[in-house]
Parts: structure tokens; sequence; C-alpha cells
């Protein structure tokens, strides 16, 4: 095999790499935006079931203990330390939650999202704080 051979094979692995990044790209967006819609649907029912009980006659049922989501951790989070920027892993820390990679970047995620409906803002890349 020549050197102009092994030039063509080895552009031929680099096309065939290159497609396949580009197709596991377009499945990690695909899984963020499925993740972040079906944490928002889990949002909106936790909200609506709320507002339901509040608004149900007292007395007709016991309330339900109250749940505490991950969003609600981090909103108390910010919410205790408002001045006080953090990155995702040491969100994780400070709330004693899991530091494996996949369970921070789904917090990466839900920050996004808060930074998005205006709670929070981003001083810096990779950084949330709340919004004053």
């Amino acid at each position: 095999m020549n050197v102009t051979e092994l030039l063509a094979v080895l552009q031929a692995q680099h096309d065939e790499a290159t497609a396949r990044a580009g197709e596991l790209h377009g499945q990690i967006e695909h899984l963020t935006a499925a993740l972040a819609g079906t944490e928002a649907r889990l949002a909106d029912l936790d909200t609506a079931r709320k507002v339901i009980s509040e608004a149900a006659p007292a007395g007709t049922e016991p309330d339900p203990p109250e749940t505490s989501t991950a969003y609600q951790a981090i909103v108390n989070a910010f919410n205790q330390h408002p001045g006080q920027a953090f990155r995702a892993r040491e969100l994780h820390e400070l709330l004693g939650m899991p530091t494996h990679e996949a369970s921070v970047n789904i917090t990466r995620s839900r920050l996004g999202r808060l930074t998005r409906q205006g709670f929070l803002t981003q001083p810096e890349r990779g950084r949330y704080q709340k919004r004053t």
C-alpha cells in the first residue's frame, strides 16, 4: 500500500467517524429535548395537583405528604444563597445529591430551563445564580 492509498483509507475512516459523531449529536439533542419536555410535564402535573388539593373542600381527604422534587430542591438552594453562583456539580454537593456525570447533566438541563424561565441568570459559562 502506498502513501496515497493510505491517505485515502484514513480520509474514508475520518468521514465515517464524522458522520457517526453527527448522528450521535443529533440523538443527544433529541434526548435532551425529550427529557426537558418530560420534566416540564412533571412540573405542570405537580402544580396541577397542588392547585386541585388546595381547592378541594377541607376534610374530604387527608393531604398527601409533600414531596420534594429536584426542581424544588434547586430553587430552595438558590433561595437560601441568593447572591452565590453555583456550578451544577457544586449544587449537587450542597444538596447531597449523587455527583456522577449523568445526574449532574440532568441538573444542568434543569438549570438551563430555570434560566430560560427567568428565575436564574448565568453570570459566566457554567455558573448559575438567582436573578435579583
